[in-house]
């Protein structure tokens, strides 16, 4: 526990170091992609669409997944960094297995690259539930993608 919190600490110190050089993009709305986007799926998709000066709202697809989520971003523009409270839907029908809900840190590097870490709270299970993953009632959720500001 004490690594996956100072990996936090200084994620966050790099994140505040990142953000001080960024150009504010005037564009408001987003389009990721990467490995466990989208609701945790293998690969997957999300979009993103600012609702306010620091907010912004979001949803996804991935390959047997989805996932929405509501942001806080620290600067007021999409391409900054940004903590969330999302649902990610992991399996579809009867290869449900489990439905995750959680705050996430994401960080957005300047350009491009982004990834999200945090831990998920189980919120359901679903047929393809296996009972050692009944056994845990958190996980940590975490993906590494790239960013596009559309």
């Amino acid at each position: 526990m004490k690594k996956y919190l100072l990996v936090a600490l200084l994620l966050a110190a790099f994140s505040v170091g990142a953000m001080a050089q960024r150009e504010p993009s005037p564009k408001k709305c987003a389009i990721s992609a990467g490995v466990l986007q989208g609701g945790g799926g293998l690969v997957g998709v999300d979009f993103e669409a600012m609702i306010g000066s620091h907010f912004s709202a979001q949803a996804g697809v991935g390959l047997l997944s989805f996932g929405v989520g509501v942001n806080y971003h620290f600067k007021p523009f999409i391409n900054s960094s940004m903590v969330s409270l999302v649902y990610w839907h992991q399996g579809l029908g009867d290869s449900h297995t489990v439905g995750w809900v959680g705050p996430v840190y994401t960080f957005r590097a300047p350009k491009v690259f982004q990834f999200q870490i945090g831990m998920g709270y189980k919120a359901n299970y679903g047929p393809a539930a296996t009972s050692e993953m009944r056994k845990v009632p958190v996980g940590l959720m975490y993906s590494i993608g790239v960013y596009f500001p559309i």
